[in-house]
């Protein structure tokens, strides 16, 4: 089964960010770093999800990105699914933090249960179809809306959202131009997706 071996974060300053994904969410391997310069403007179409098991983990993963230079994008909060909240790091990087307890049971434990690699897409039903060819297993399916693939032993798991709809989540406008500033590593790469998402071999990413 295909899946996500590793994700790299094209940067322009890779000892900066790795600073702050290291202080603000305890990230170390399951976020690679690449120095890049490669033009972007607005939204770079994906947002990564860090999904927790309580609102007082989002609270404080959320708080210490702030402290740590990120900017927020939607403040914590509740919402029909859960509690979270959006960010963007200095690296220009959207990250959401959620959970789907709106309770309280327990202290801030810095623990993330996953972390979802949520790509903006033209048409979902072209992505899934394209992404299960390359040997994906799809695991959700909610029509032409959202799709969600299984992560077998990965870090990190893919899902397709509409990109409008994913942007609006993150709380920015859904025009952008120039690089994803993204490049996902997995057993089938290289490959480009629909909407220009980069794969290269996970061998390759390892030398980031």
């Amino acid at each position: 089964m295909t899946s996500i071996e590793s994700v790299t974060l094209e940067v322009a300053d890779p000892t900066a960010a790795r600073r702050f994904y290291t202080t603000a969410f305890g990230l170390d391997t399951q976020v690679r770093l690449r120095a890049s310069e490669a033009p972007t403007t607005g939204f770079r179409g994906f947002t990564l999800s860090l999904t927790v098991s309580r609102p007082a983990t989002v609270r404080g993963f959320v708080d210490a990105a702030l402290a740590a230079g990120a900017q927020p994008l939607k403040p914590v909060a509740k919402s029909l699914w859960g509690y979270g909240g959006v960010v963007q790091a200095p690296d220009g990087t959207i990250w959401k933090v959620a959970t789907s307890a709106k309770k309280d049971t327990g202290p801030d434990d810095r623990q993330i249960d996953r972390i979802v690699l949520l790509l903006g897409v033209a048409d979902v039903a072209a992505s899934k179809r394209f992404y299960s060819e390359q040997g994906l297993t799809v695991s959700k399916s909610f029509g032409p809306m959202y799709v969600e693939f299984a992560a077998t032993s990965s870090p990190v798991q893919l899902a397709l959202y509409r990109r409008r709809a994913l942007a609006k989540d993150a709380g920015v406008p859904a025009e952008g131009s120039g690089s994803h500033r993204l490049v996902i590593g997995g057993a089938r790469g290289p490959f480009t997706d629909p909407d220009g998402f980069a794969w290269e071999a996970a061998s390759l990413a390892a030398t980031s």
